[in-house]
């Protein structure tokens, strides 16, 4: 990571803190953007930019350039902005579906629209986009977010294929991340099995390092115990 420019979207959520935090302590410098406010002073090291709709391409657009012109250059992508909803067909809403594509699928394809450019002109381009182990095989509650999901497995096929040699596109594949909010959500649940932050986190910058050049195009799941 030394010396590696990231973009982190949803940089102020569980995991994108976690994955910020590894990598400065590595040597990255970090662009954290969140849909969150922040009031973080921009440093030399990291700049915070909040209040941001990605999956509005024109201010996904508009923040991509401004983490670009704070740095002079992008090298990696790591799209982690995106939500969730549990949510029967039958019984559901159609504004569910459009929530979670808006969340998941339009976040990543606006953020990795706009840093192309930058990233191709990096020596090691990459994007690491986070897809689901649920999107695999959707079980009861969760067509709207796995439909999302599987959307996000197809965008970096298809962004590796089309960018092939200029810069790797992957995506990991988590069960449920150890996170506050899912064990408020699953208080039952055996967290012991759950994947945490800091294991997704080195997966995730393993692909977005020097040391991942020959991978592109990969869904890799990250499992945890599960």
């Amino acid at each position: 990571m030394q010396g590696k420019v990231l973009i982190i979207t949803g940089a102020l959520g569980a995991l994108g803190k976690v994955v910020a935090e590894i990598a400065q302590s590595r040597g990255a410098r970090i662009a954290g953007i969140d849909h969150a406010t922040s009031q973080v002073p921009a440093t030399a090291e990291s700049i915070e930019i909040g209040g941001v709709d990605l999956s509005d391409a024109a201010q996904a657009k508009t923040a991509v350039e401004a983490a670009a012109r704070h740095f002079g250059k992008l090298d990696a992508l790591i799209n982690i902005a995106g939500g969730f909803a549990l949510e029967t067909v039958g019984d559901g809403d159609i504004k569910t579906w459009q929530r979670m594509h808006a969340l998941n699928v339009l976040t990543a394809l606006n953020s990795s629209r706009a840093a192309l450019p930058h990233l191709a002109a990096s020596s090691a381009g990459r994007i690491v986009n986070i897809g689901a182990m649920g999107a695999l095989q959707a079980g009861s509650g969760m067509a709207p977010y796995a439909a999302s999901k599987a959307g996000v497995h197809r965008l970096t096929e298809a962004l590796a294929s089309e960018w092939k040699g200029k810069v790797t596109v992957n995506a990991v594949l988590p069960s449920i991340i150890d996170t506050k909010a899912n064990r408020a959500d699953m208080p039952k649940a055996d967290f012991s099995k759950w994947v945490t932050p800091q294991e997704l986190a080195e997966v995730i910058l393993f692909l977005a390092s020097d040391a991942a050049s020959g991978i592109t195009g990969a869904l890799i799941p990250v499992g945890g115990r599960v």
